[in-house]
């Protein structure tokens, strides 16, 4: 019998055979600076931009972006925007126009009150990987030298935590 899911409190074992083909498409992060944001996501991280949504009556605007690792991204707009909502991973950032300009700050998730916490990027090489994060001025919020072994989390322009790990180096983890 293969695996299908850990067995936990609440979970539930078998569940309706419909959403077998439903799919976790994206998570959305809000923006001050959708420059600095894309700059981090796509020169830093390797994100590729998929698509920008303006809405002008609300004044704000939305970007999506995954990691395409050389798939053919159907140029035609309207292709382009069934493939990113028909995908897994995408991330969407929310920019409200002017929030740039002020002073405020989104909350991260992690100081007081508590909520979201991060996001995750699975990298082929983590020390290769942290080094360069560190050439390029990339924020550490844990080193790998510090705390749990072989992850390490950095922050992007707006301070949410990006956790790295390699994942054939986790399959230790959490266990005794």
């Amino acid at each position: 019998m293969s695996f299908t899911t850990e067995i936990q409190p609440g979970v539930c074992q078998e569940p309706d055979t419909v959403t077998q083909d439903y799919v976790f498409n994206h998570t959305m992060l809000r923006v001050k600076d959708p420059q600095r944001s894309l700059d981090f996501y796509t020169r830093i991280l390797g994100m590729r931009l998929l698509r920008k949504l303006d809405f002008d009556e609300a004044r704000f605007s939305l970007y999506f972006l995954a990691m395409t690792k050389g798939e053919t991204v159907p140029d035609e707009i309207a292709e382009r925007q069934r493939y990113a909502f028909g995908r897994q991973s995408v991330l969407e950032f929310t920019h409200n126009w002017g929030t740039e300009a002020d002073d405020s700050q989104y909350h991260n998730g992690n100081a007081e009150p508590r909520g979201f916490g991060h996001i995750c990027f699975s990298v082929p090489d983590l020390l290769a990987a942290c080094t360069r994060f560190e050439s390029l001025g990339v924020n550490f919020i844990k080193r790998l030298d510090k705390g749990m072994k072989n992850v390490a989390f950095i922050s992007d322009p707006d301070g949410y935590w990006i956790e790295i790990v390699q994942a054939d180096l986790l399959g230790e983890m959490g266990r005794g």
